[in-house]
């Protein structure tokens, strides 16, 4: 069982294939507890499926992920997923209240800790607009919501979990820019010890993590901090220069 994280995710040597496609080729990458790091990459390099393997929705055809030197096939599923807040490309909302879908997942409710994680998520003020507030019944996996709403109440789920680690798997391309530096804001603002994963095509919000990786297929192309990437005048700094003179 998977109490807590204490010190390291280790991606270690690991590859991947959908059929004769080799999606994930011989990665080898640590990330520290604490660490707020974002992987960028065109679509189709690999950033998902690195995800979807650290939550094991597949397993490695090579290499080991390890959690503090554990490898996690030999960690129950439920505890491990139960130490992620995963947030997803396409939102995942119930036919049920605003309160319900962001607790979510936790046996006893608090409705202030509910209230903190739309603040944080940036919900808060547009729930409070809606005719019967947190009460108010989304509809079919969020019918009633807009795609920006959906993607916040998504968030605001993850944030009330209050996990060890945070994986935000380019969700945060549905939402505003503003929107989104607002979140990134106040994920960076959470405690040392929570660990961030945040898969985007949009790096501009992405310039204050810890460590930045370039995925090109399959593979990390490059990795450092935004300022050292940019003196690499590589990949990111044309994806960089890009989207900032858009």
């Amino acid at each position: 069982e998977l109490d807590h994280f204490q010190n390291e995710i280790h991606f270690k040597n690991i590859s991947f294939s959908f059929g004769e496609k080799k999606v994930i080729n011989r990665v080898d990458l640590k990330i520290k507890r604490g660490n707020k790091v974002a992987i960028v990459g065109e679509s189709g390099s690999g950033k998902t499926t690195l995800i979807n393997l650290l939550n094991r929705f597949y397993d490695v055809e090579s290499g080991e992920i390890l959690i503090d030197g554990i490898n996690i096939k030999k960690i129950s599923k439920q505890s491990l997923r139960n130490s992620i807040g995963l947030v997803t490309q396409e939102p995942i909302l119930f036919n049920d209240t605003v309160n319900n879908n962001i607790s979510l997942g936790r046996e006893k409710h608090n409705f202030d800790e509910i209230i903190s994680a739309a603040k944080i998520s940036n919900a808060h003020d547009f729930i409070l607009k809606l005719k019967e507030k947190y009460n108010t019944n989304i509809g079919d996996s969020g019918g009633k919501l807009s795609g920006g709403q959906k993607q916040r109440i998504s968030i605001a789920r993850a944030f009330y979990k209050n996990p060890d680690i945070y994986i935000f798997d380019d969700c945060l391309s549905a939402v505003d820019s503003i929107t989104e530096r607002k979140i990134i804001k106040n994920l960076n603002k959470l405690s040392s010890k929570t660990t961030s994963i945040i898969v985007s095509h949009r790096i501009l919000s992405l310039v204050k993590c810890d460590n930045i990786l370039v995925f090109d297929d399959g593979k990390i192309i490059e990795e450092g901090t935004h300022s050292e990437l940019l003196k690499n005048k590589g990949f990111y700094f044309k994806i960089y220069t890009n989207q900032s003179h858009k």
